[in-house]
């Protein structure tokens, strides 16, 4: 195949995008394949001015405004792979297209990123934590009432530099994103479970094709981590289960525990009284679909009342 036929791989223009397909790239090139990349602009790459919230929420907007110009891309053949993080993936993939491939998984947690030794408790009454994910600014009010949310959006460098600006106090940024960039030496403590839940599929990369383009997915089935890919299928399927966008406050974290795989999830609510969490733990032996454990566990989020907070979240008022 490498000599045949040169693999057009897509992706976002962000640095973090970028290192993210070069790590793809480097391995397919280290198994001998001819790689080129084509970078591609995306809604919300362009739209750094609105909150994501509100993108989804213009006329013709809908989930996934990182990726579905990668996509098209993809079913109208200009490309053969996306590098995508699978965190902005909707649960919904489009007809035609395949998530093939998940690399191994960095950190999947959230960190605080501000003056050295600062941590979400140690925060003085009324900082400014930055932030544009609605699941971020739930857990952060519940931790943290006293505290002051801003949204901030933009690239990780971006990010980095408006908090180096003085526009706020300390950012929560995904951990993988700072590691992945070198810049690891800015985070000041990890917000992890139980304390603080991640988002769905964070941390993880996915190489989408064309689902009947069986040359591109031999050539990148050796770079999958089945570990990582059966833990976000669970989460995924998690969030499927439960209607719930990329912009949902839905949180899940899913791992190898004992020779199985641990699923748990979190579904949060602003209320007059502060912030609401239901939550749902589970299990599954090795040789059980981990799309079964992410059904399961949102059954029981269900029962728990999550379909009503999460209706009543569409419905309400979208925060940054």
């Amino acid at each position: 195949m490498a000599e045949e036929r040169t693999i057009r791989i897509g992706t976002r223009g962000s640095p973090l995008a970028l290192a993210q397909t070069a790590m793809v790239v480097a391995r397919l090139r280290a198994l001998g394949h001819a790689v080129a990349v084509e970078t591609i602009a995306t809604v919300g790459d362009a739209r750094t001015d609105v909150p994501i919230a509100g993108l989804v929420h213009e006329p013709g907007g809908s989930d996934g405004v990182f990726v579905r110009e990668l996509e098209r891309a993809l079913l109208d053949r200009r490309i053969d792979a996306a590098v995508h993080s699978l965190k902005d993936l909707p649960t919904a993939v489009p007809d035609g297209l395949a998530l093939a491939c998940v690399p191994e998984r960095v950190m999947p947690f959230d960190v605080l990123v501000g003056p050295p030794g600062a941590t979400l408790a140690a925060l003085p009454a009324g900082a400014v934590v930055g932030t544009s994910s609605i699941r971020r600014v739930v857990q952060v009010r519940a931790a943290r009432p006293d505290v002051r949310i801003r949204s901030i959006r933009g690239n990780v460098d971006t990010r980095l530099r408006k908090l180096d600006a003085g526009e706020c106090d300390c950012l929560i940024l995904a951990g993988a994103g700072l590691r992945r960039l070198g810049l690891a030496e800015r985070i000041t403590a990890v917000l992890a479970p139980p304390a603080f839940w991640p988002a769905v599929a964070q941390g993880a990369v996915v190489v989408e094709i064309r689902a009947d383009d069986e040359a591109v997915r031999r050539a990148i089935e050796p770079l999958d981590d089945p570990a990582a890919h059966a833990a976000v299928r669970a989460e995924r399927a998690c969030l499927a289960s439960l209607a719930g966008g990329c912009l949902a406050p839905i949180a899940a974290w899913a791992r190898a525990e004992g020779g199985r795989l641990a699923l748990g999830a979190r579904v949060f609510e602003e209320t007059s009284g502060g912030v609401r969490m239901v939550s749902a733990d589970d299990s599954a032996a090795a040789d059980e679909p981990p799309e079964a454990l992410g059904r399961r566990v949102a059954a029981s989020l269900t029962r728990a009342g999550a379909g009503a907070m999460l209706d009543r979240a569409r419905t309400g008022p979208q925060t940054a």
